[in-house]
């Protein structure tokens, strides 16, 4: 079996566990935080389909433990995806300090979109935990660990250097945040009964003259705001809306 018809199903299964948690934790996210099932089509009504992304950015890019963790997670499987694939094979020629620059590229990006958002610690830490985990696909594939096996399934020796035991550990922490600290960490996420966008004091007027209304915002329209009235638990429109820096909503489930 050549390197290219290899599949590192640790990475194959590093992209299940990202696409599951992404299709699936931001509609848990509605419907915990909004309460229930019904409310949160409401909601994804009137947003429309096309914003379901802003609950995704909303919920990814401002929980910077769980950004990092999804960051670090796509870094490391793209990489050894790609490497599997016929990456690692197409660039023997290229020496190993070339690699490990041009292996930092993506994570530097990481760093940066982290950081942007929160902060440059959380930044510099994911770029160095992501860069950390490609270096270990790129010492298992140039010391040549992978082997094709008679099953026809790919072997990987056991380590002969202290280098490949880094590696080791650097697989192993990649396998625990993939199929582990990611799913918590999203699921924690979706159930802590913050708002995933703006919440905001608007006055609301459903035919008894106007009152001023917690909304979650959904949407915006002129001056005004499209929102979840937090205590009627309904659509409504409202104006004059100022922040509130109050993003719960409800209680989290571990407190219900």
């Amino acid at each position: 079996m050549s390197e290219r018809e290899e599949t590192d199903w640790r990475a194959s299964a590093a992209h299940v566990m990202v696409t599951a948690v992404l299709f699936a934790v931001p509609m848990l996210k509605l419907s915990w935080t909004l309460g229930g099932g019904g409310q949160a089509r409401d909601a994804l009504d009137t947003m429309g389909p096309r914003n379901w992304l802003d609950v995704v950015i909303g919920m990814f890019l401002f929980e910077p433990l769980l950004s990092t963790v999804l960051g670090v997670v796509l870094v490391r499987a793209a990489y050894a995806l790609a490497a599997a694939r016929g990456g690692a094979a197409a660039h023997q020629g290229r020496s190993t300090a070339q690699l490990a620059a041009a292996a930092a590229i993506v994570p530097g990006a990481l760093a940066l979109v982290i950081g942007a958002f929160n902060g440059w610690a959380w930044g510099l830490g994911a770029g160095l935990l992501g860069y950390v985990m490609r270096l270990g696909v790129l010492v298992d594939h140039r010391t040549g660990r992978y082997v094709p096996r008679p099953s026809g399934h790919p072997g990987r020796k056991r380590a002969e250097s202290a280098l490949q035991r880094c590696a080791d550990v650097v697989w192993a922490v990649s396998l625990a945040l993939a199929l582990l600290v990611l799913p918590v960490l999203a699921v924690a996420a979706a159930l802590d009964g913050r708002s995933w966008t703006s919440v905001v004091d608007c006055d609301v007027d459903t035919g008894s003259g106007p009152a001023r209304t917690r909304l979650v915002e959904l949407e915006r329209q002129g001056d005004g705001v499209v929102g979840w009235a937090v205590a009627a638990g309904g659509v409504v429109n409202g104006s004059h809306c100022a922040p509130d820096e109050d993003p719960v909503i409800r209680e989290p489930w571990w407190r219900s």
